[in-house]
C-alpha cells in the first residue's frame, strides 16, 4: 500500500557495470535497492545503459523490451519496497535500437523513454527518441533524462514547460566533461528553480573513464555529491526544503 503522507525521498544510485553481464548487473542494481529500502525512497535513478554497461557494439544482442522476462527481478523489486526504478538500457522500440531507461512503477508497470539527444558517433548504433516522459510521484511532476539530452537546455526547456518540478537524468560523464557538464545542470535547477539529479557510472565502461560524482542539485543551487565509490545520492524534501546526504552501497 502506498503512503501517501510520506516525504518524497529521491535516490541516484553510483554503480559499476559489467560489460555485457546482465545478471551480474541485476544483482548489482538489487543490492542498491535493497539500500535504498532502508532510507524509504520513493524513486531510484541508475547511470546510462546501467544493465549492459555503455557498450554501443554489443547493445543490439543486449537490447530489451518491455515484456522482458530479464527484468522480473527489478519488477518484483519494485513492488516489494514500493519503490519506482529508472534502469538504463539498449532498448528495442519498434525495430529501432535505442539508449532507454527502463522505468517500472511500484505496482510493477513497465514503460520506457528513450535518449532524444545522441552523442557524436552514438547515431552509427542508436535511433533517437521522439517524446518526453513524465512521473508523478508524491505530487511532483519528474521528468526522465538520458546523458547528452542534458546537454540541450532545450529539452530541459521543455520538461519545465509541461510542469516538470525536478529533472533526473542517468549519465556516463568522464573527468573532462564533469566540470562543463556539471554547471549546466546546476544552472538547470537554479534558472527553472527545479531540482536536478543526475546519476554517473564510477567505473571504466565502454572504453570510456567515467568519475562518478553523482549529484543532486536543490532549486537553490545547494548540491549533494559522493565521491567515486559505490553511493547512493539521496534528497528528500521536508516542509518545502530539500535535504541531501550521502550513503555507500
Amino acid at each position: 500500500m502506498n503512503n501517501f503522507n510520506k516525504n518524497l525521498k529521491i535516490a541516484v544510485a553510483q554503480i559499476s557495470s559489467i560489460k555485457g553481464d546482465v545478471s551480474v548487473n541485476i544483482n548489482l542494481h538489487l543490492k542498491a535497492i535493497k539500500k535504498a529500502k532502508t532510507e524509504d525512497i520513493s524513486i531510484i535513478v541508475f547511470p546510462e545503459l546501467s544493465l549492459t554497461g555503455y557498450e554501443p557494439e554489443i547493445a543490439e544482442y543486449l537490447a530489451f523490451k518491455i515484456d522482458d522476462i530479464r527484468l522480473l527481478p527489478l519488477i518484483e523489486a519494485a513492488k516489494d519496497n514500493n519503490m519506482y526504478l529508472v534502469v538504463g538500457a539498449p532498448i528495442k522500440k519498434d525495430e529501432l535500437l535505442q539508449i532507454g531507461a527502463i522505468i517500472i512503477s511500484p505496482k510493477g508497470e513497465v514503460s520506457t523513454y528513450s535518449k532524444m539527444n545522441l552523442h557524436s558517433g552514438e547515431n552509427a548504433y542508436f535511433s533517437s527518441g521522439k517524446s518526453h516522459v513524465f512521473l508523478e510521484i508524491e505530487n511532483k511532476k519528474i521528468a526522465i533524462a538520458i546523458c547528452a539530452d542534458t546537454n540541450n537546455p532545450e529539452h530541459v526547456k521543455k520538461c519545465v514547460n509541461e510542469g516538470a518540478d525536478i529533472y533526473l537524468a542517468g549519465v556516463l560523464i568522464t573527468e573532462n566533461g564533469y566540470q562543463a557538464d556539471t554547471k549546466k545542470l546546476k544552472d538547470y535547477a537554479l534558472n527553472h528553480k527545479i531540482l536536478v539529479g543526475m546519476a554517473n557510472h564510477n567505473a571504466p565502461t565502454g572504453g570510456w573513464e567515467p568519475i562518478g560524482k553523482s549529484s543532486i542539485w536543490s532549486p537553490i543551487g545547494d548540491v549533494v555529491m559522493t565521491n567515486n565509490k559505490n553511493s547512493l545520492v539521496i534528497a528528500e524534501e521536508i516542509e518545502r526544503r530539500w535535504i541531501g546526504k550521502s550513503i555507500e552501497i
